[in-house]
């Protein structure tokens, strides 16, 4: 299995209005670190997973609508929590449909809320 990661950042802001979230309900910002990993069985006709310049687009192109954003704001969370697993999945989902001409490559997105926490989401279900 070969694999490729690339890495960037994120600043929004949300809130998590539920008891079970502590301190976390009211609203705050967050820089989330994002590692995004594309995997693959084979290496292409050019002996890569994908170019690395296409997968560091990619992220980007994933992390602008929510850079700086109010995710309490954001279309995409209304009448869900924005917890840092939610995000990832967002992620994960906007590198799918990037990718849906290679359903082959394997996207997972590791987000790092802090030092001392990190979440994952694997994309099962390729569109």
């Amino acid at each position: 299995m070969f694999s490729l990661s690339v890495n960037d950042h994120v600043m929004i802001a949300h809130s998590l209005p539920d008891e079970f979230f502590g301190p976390a309900q009211a609203l705050h910002g967050a820089t989330l670190a994002v590692e995004a990993t594309f995997t693959s069985d084979q290496l292409d006709e050019h002996s890569v997973v994908l170019d690395i310049g296409q997968a560091l687009q990619m992220l980007d192109d994933a992390l602008a609508p929510l850079q700086y954003a109010n995710l309490d704001e954001h279309p995409d969370f209304a009448g869900r929590f924005s917890t840092s697993e939610a995000i990832a999945e967002h992620i994960g989902t906007s590198l799918s449909v990037s990718l849906a001409d290679r359903p082959d490559i394997g996207i997972s997105v590791h987000l790092r809320e802090n030092p001392r926490a990190a979440v994952s989401y694997t994309v099962v279900n390729r569109p």
